[in-house]
């Protein structure tokens, strides 16, 4: 006997609406996702070798520029100073922060490493990263903040700038994993 509304058919309607959810997602239609995470990501080079100058700065920053476009993120700025870079993003819904910092590392060093006349200080990237979040409504703050860079360490390291970052975002950290 064939019951309609019962629960071998509402069963078949929540497979089916769930598998129709996945398909959409897996191609890329996420229509029930929204997100507005201001991220700061924040990397240096190991042993906070300064590798950064006027002449490689603008190929670096544009490449990590190009990464982001391409993982669907969007770049509000991208910049940095000496040995370190800063990243103010917003993530896609389909990216992991973690995964993203991974991919930024990996590709500007297998760039930097095939531009390395450009690069010759460049040692690698440090393990590890720092990522803050902020409110969108400071976005125009910490634009300006990261152009600024340069003039910002003519007062203070890139360890003691990290160490404020760490501190005003309540994180704990270990001092000697700050230098790895």
């Amino acid at each position: 006997m064939c019951n309609p509304g019962g629960v071998a058919v509402q069963l078949l309607i929540i497979v089916v609406s769930i598998i129709f959810t996945v398909l959409l997602t897996l191609i890329g239609i996420n229509m029930s996702t929204y997100t507005q995470i201001l991220y700061q990501i924040v990397f240096g080079s190991k042993d906070y070798t300064k590798f950064l100058s006027l002449e490689n700065q603008g190929l670096l920053f544009g490449y990590i520029v190009g990464i982001l476009k391409k993982r669907d993120c969007h770049s509000y700025q991208v910049g940095g100073y000496g040995n370190h870079v800063h990243i103010l993003t917003h993530l896609s819904t389909t990216v992991t922060l973690a995964d993203l910092v991974r991919d930024i590392k990996k590709a500007s060093h297998e760039m930097m490493m095939r531009e390395k006349s450009l690069f010759k200080l460049f040692p690698g990237w440090q393990v590890g990263y720092g990522a803050f979040t902020y409110n969108i409504s400071m976005k125009s703050v910490l634009i300006k903040y990261i152009q600024n860079q340069e003039e910002h360490h003519r007062e203070i390291s890139f360890k003691e700038e990290l160490i404020v970052l760490l501190n005003e975002n309540m994180i704990t950290y270990k001092e000697e994993y700050l230098i790895v």
